[in-house]
């Protein structure tokens, strides 16, 4: 690997294991195995910047993963619902299996808003993951989930899981599972009933 790879890796390591705030630059520097500081400033301009090349590198990892994981949900003979509920527990499974990935997602969130860059990517991966959500759950490809059903179901999806992931990040023992969110989302669908409209 050359500088930048090292550095990337380096700095990869150290958002798992520090987080973003914490991370210094001899941090980096000595987790790529002593590249310069000045590397850093010849290959990315800054610290900060170095640190979003990382965290994008390892959120488009783990949405990659994540993706093969949520498709793959849903046993032959399952019903919609046991499908539904296999999937949000392989998603709480990763919580724990992936924690420093999700810890670093809400990290990016808060430092998006001192990067349009950033702030532009994890927008552009909320929207994929809106679509992504909308075809698992309706059975079909990316492509065939029109905006409107990205932009309800999706977002919707998407929603649970932002609130689902800081409830299992700060109270794992007191936070629901996939079972607990079908039983939720039944009493929310007798609550606002059928659309009469």
């Amino acid at each position: 690997m050359g500088n930048r790879e090292d550095l990337l890796a380096g700095a990869r390591r150290c958002l798992e294991e520090k987080g973003w705030a914490r991370t210094t630059v001899r941090d980096i520097t000595a987790a790529s195995g002593g590249v310069s500081m000045a590397a850093i400033g010849y290959h990315f301009g800054s610290r900060e910047a170095l640190l979003n090349a990382a965290l994008i590198d390892a959120i488009d990892e783990w949405g990659t993963q994540t993706g093969r994981t949520l498709a793959a949900f849903g046993a032959e003979g399952a019903t919609p619902a046991e499908r539904y509920e296999a999937m949000w527990d392989g998603i709480i499974e990763s919580f724990s299996t992936h924690r420093t990935l999700w810890l670093a997602s809400v990290e990016a969130l808060v430092q998006a808003e001192h990067s349009e860059d950033l702030r532009r990517y994890l927008a552009g991966g909320q929207a994929q993951g809106r679509r992504g959500l909308a075809a698992i759950l309706g059975g079909v490809e990316e492509d065939a989930v029109d905006d409107d059903a990205a932009r309800t179901l999706g977002a919707v999806q998407m929603a649970l899981l932002s609130g689902l992931m800081t409830q299992w990040l700060t109270d794992p023992d007191r936070a629901p599972n996939g079972a607990d969110i079908v039983a939720g989302l039944r009493g929310l669908a007798r609550i606002v009933g059928p659309d009469n409209a």
